[in-house]
């Protein structure tokens, strides 16, 4: 099993590099007055990153609301 994982890590590693390698033109994002000139896949693994940080946010919240609610139920 733990070739198999190693193996999944390296297939998803070299999917990353094909995306960063093709995707090289450069965006601009617009937030209020601010404005942001990047690459693709810089923006990509940014707003990758905000939903990983926002999800584990709403799973943990969600993980103890529901152990709370045990905790007084019993």
């Amino acid at each position: 099993m733990r070739y198999a994982y190693i193996a999944l890590v390296a297939v998803l590693a070299a999917l990353m590099v094909l995306f960063m390698v093709q995707n090289l033109q450069i965006v601009t994002v617009a937030l209020f007055a601010v404005s942001l000139a990047m690459p693709v896949w810089v923006l990509v693994l940014i707003i990758y990153a905000l939903g990983a940080l926002t999800g584990g946010a709403v799973y943990a919240f969600l993980r103890a609301s529901v152990q709370g609610a045990r905790r007084t139920a019993a």
